[in-house]
């Protein structure tokens, strides 16, 4: 292994979610075992585990929580559903502050019921990012708008590019606002480059790690035909689909991003087998196919 892999492998982040069949306890086991520095958790089995507890977990394993998963769901156009949203993103900034992490993952929400108005919705998801983003800084978090791919704009994530998720993150300072760039749901976009550029560039300080522009978070899986019905679950192993992983990290790290790169794959086929088996492998593809 060249110091370049070595380097970027010191990088390698497990999104729970790749290997949801592991418990936190095996998760943190497991990773630590398998020598990897960081993990990104979700809310649901956080919560049932306890915040405080999650946290002494993960930190007394060597590791640290490089994402939350997930908040956002803005786009509701009922009041009192919008205060309930709101309500659920300020617990979801406390459990984020609660692990160490400064960065929170947003997804957008979709279009009301009845709804076939994206701006509006976009412009609604722009009202929650002003009443949170100053709530989330004084804890320490940073809000990450992740776009995600077009299929999913009517029923969960009205924002689609990474254009559209910087011109919302853009309205407000870099250190409360940033952007997620996950490969399975950016890939095909031919501006991705010059978005990618424009999102990077100096920027605050998270803990001990730099945070440069407005990249907060880079996530990685491959693109596998045909997709199963319901289309969630379909993202694929690293190196089995259509995605051009290096250069997509390339492009990434000439942003200025030098922050860590989580492995997020939602498949069934891979919660059918052994964790350990698992992790073995996006390693070995991880050095394969994007290192």
């Amino acid at each position: 292994m060249t110091s370049s892999e070595a380097s970027l492998l010191a990088r390698l982040s497990l999104n729970q979610e790749t290997i949801r069949q592991w418990s936190l306890p095996e998760l943190a086991d497991g990773c630590a075992r398998a020598g990897l520095r960081g993990v990104g958790l979700w809310r649901a089995p956080v919560r049932a585990y306890g915040p405080e507890a999650a946290a002494r977990l993960v930190r007394d394993a060597g590791l640290a929580v490089t994402s939350l998963c997930r908040g956002g769901f803005f786009t509701a156009e009922d009041p009192a559903e919008r205060r309930a949203a709101l309500a659920d993103n300020r617990a979801a900034v406390e459990e984020a502050a609660t692990l160490g992490t400064g960065t929170l993952v947003l997804v957008s929400g979709g279009l009301p019921p009845g709804s076939r108005d994206l701006p509006g919705a976009r412009e609604r998801v722009a009202d929650a990012l002003a009443e949170l983003a100053p709530y989330a800084a004084e804890r320490g978090v940073r809000l990450a708008l992740e776009p995600l791919h077009p299929m999913y704009a009517a029923d969960r994530c009205v924002v689609s590019t990474l254009a559209q998720a910087l011109d919302l993150a853009e309205r407000f300072p870099a250190d409360q606002v940033g952007v997620v760039v996950d490969t399975y749901h950016l890939w095909w976009d031919d501006t991705i480059d010059a978005q990618l550029a424009r999102a990077g560039g100096p920027g605050p300080t998270t803990g001990a790690e730099a945070v440069p522009g407005r990249i907060a978070a880079f996530q990685l899986a491959d693109w596998i035909t045909p997709l199963p019905e319901g289309v969630l679950l379909g993202r694929g192993q690293l190196g089995d689909g259509a995605v051009d992983l290096r250069r997509f990290r390339a492009r990434v790290d000439a942003a200025g991003y030098r922050g860590s790169i989580e492995v997020e794959i939602f498949n069934p086929s891979l919660w059918s087998r052994d964790g350990a088996e698992v992790l073995t492998e996006v390693i070995a593809r991880f050095t394969a196919h994007v290192a």
